[in-house]
């Protein structure tokens, strides 16, 4: 078996700057956690439309520029970084379907 990826430390920190920022409840914190679930898996989750990082803060969008060259570079997924947990979290917040968030019809 192969070791685990890891990742150089700025990016390491801009990576867990965004998953805070999607494990919160922000108009902000929806687009970050759109961009991270496209990576964990865009044809179930949803693609990312760049033009969205107009509405983030310029040091949010600076860290999300630098996943995406960790994406590009790494080729791996974020589970394989050690990050599963934290995205299933993202999910569960974000698309998993509840009855607290259900529309009854």
């Amino acid at each position: 078996m192969s070791p685990r990826p890891t990742l150089p430390e700025p990016c390491k920190a801009a990576l867990e700057r965004l998953i805070r920022i999607a494990h919160s409840d922000t108009g902000q914190s929806r687009i970050v956690a759109n961009f991270l679930l496209a990576w964990w898996n865009a044809s179930a989750n949803g693609g990312f439309d760049l033009v969205e990082l107009w509405a983030v803060d310029q040091e949010i969008a600076q860290d999300m520029i630098l996943i995406c060259r960790v994406i590009a570079a790494c080729r791996c997924y974020p589970g394989t970084l050690g990050y599963k947990k934290e995205f299933e979290k993202i999910w569960e917040l974000w698309r998993e379907p509840s009855e607290s968030k259900a529309v009854s019809i």
